[in-house]
């Protein structure tokens, strides 16, 4: 009898936190961004440090054929890590027999996307400008606010990534010179570990 009661308690704690939350982020999803981080940082380090020899700090000039390859990769890197995020995180939706859009998902996505965008915007214009330096750095801290903003419409783990590209964001404008390795750490890397542990905590 209380066994069976406790379960009950469980389903009960389960179904309003599928009401209140989406829960349906697939850890393949982060394991995938990261992998699209990863070579999108590998094809910006073989635009901008072409004349280089190595990932380390040093003084960049951007051509104007050099800038409108990095905002294709951008775009290209953006627009795989959403693709393959949308199709693993709609696979798991499905498999867990819940809808992909509903009143939860419009909260996640607002939350996430007013920080993404004004810091999107910003760094643009920063680009444009030539502050390539402030460019990764900024995007790693509009991208963990980002993430800490939605978290609370989202799983917990979120948040505490959201935390760490925040820190990593404001460690790499004190090491300013070696931006794209920390861009390719919070985007990269941290996206990988992340969605390792999420595969294999909420697997199912």
């Amino acid at each position: 009898m209380k066994e069976k009661y406790i379960e009950d308690l469980k389903e009960i704690k389960d179904i309003m936190n599928r009401s209140s939350r989406f829960i349906s982020l697939s850890g393949f999803s982060g394991i995938s961004a990261g992998i699209s981080a990863l070579l999108g940082a590998y094809m910006a380090y073989r635009t901008v440090y072409v004349y280089q020899d190595d990932l380390g700090y040093g003084s960049v000039i951007l051509t104007n054929e050099s800038l409108f390859q990095l905002l294709l990769i951008a775009t290209g890197t953006l627009l795989l890590a959403i693709g393959t995020g949308i199709y693993f995180t709609t696979r798991e939706t499905k498999k867990r027999n819940q809808r992909i859009w509903d009143h939860q998902t419009r909260r996640l996505l607002i939350n996430l996307a007013i920080p993404l965008i004004t810091g999107g915007i910003l760094c643009l214009m920063l680009l444009l400008k030539g502050y390539l330096g402030v460019v990764a750095p900024l995007s790693l801290i509009f991208y963990g606010l980002a993430l800490v903003n939605a978290s609370k419409y989202t799983l917990n783990e979120i948040r505490s990534l959201g935390l760490i590209e925040i820190i990593l964001g404001l460690v790499a404008i004190h090491f300013i010179g070696f931006g794209l390795l920390f861009w390719s750490i919070g985007f990269g890397l941290l996206h990988i570990v992340y969605g390792i542990v999420m595969q294999w905590r909420y697997r199912s």
